[in-house]
């Protein structure tokens, strides 16, 4: 797994906007400001919220951000995923982006050596990031 500044900012914008979530949008001026977030690189980060359906946005002088599902429903590890992609440390124990190692001495036999280790560290990351959701996040600041 790799937590990356994409990810840490995500997750602020997102604390921003389970403030305002059911009522007014935010404009990413002011989500970057509050959350000392490049707005260049916040944009960026918006984007790929809305485009997995988390966000809703409205152009113009009125415009902004919204959170368009519960701050209940969505998980850290929904987040995470999202923005910087799986959460299992090697490929091979991805539930979300399996990939065979092309390279390892074992991808050819039943089991790797790696792989129970590595699941085991895939799980206990899934288990806190995909139940920790968004709202007690934003709770607990």
């Amino acid at each position: 797994m790799k937590f990356s500044k994409k990810s840490e900012y995500g997750l602020r914008a997102l604390l921003e906007l389970c403030g305002t979530y059911g009522g007014r949008v935010l404009q990413r001026h002011e989500i970057a400001e509050r959350q000392n977030i490049p707005v260049e690189f916040l944009e960026q980060i918006l984007l790929a919220l809305k485009r997995a359906g988390l966000l809703a946005s409205r152009r113009g002088v009125r415009g902004g951000y919204a959170l368009i599902k519960s701050p209940e429903d969505i998980t850290l590890g929904q987040v995470i995923r999202i923005l910087d992609g799986p959460l299992a440390p090697i490929s091979c124990v991805s539930k979300t982006a399996y990939q065979k190692c092309a390279d390892c001495p074992y991808a050819a036999t039943p089991s790797c050596p790696l792989q129970q280790a590595m699941g085991e560290v895939r799980d206990a990351i899934a288990n806190i990031l995909d139940h920790y959701t968004l709202s007690r996040f934003a709770h607990s600041k």
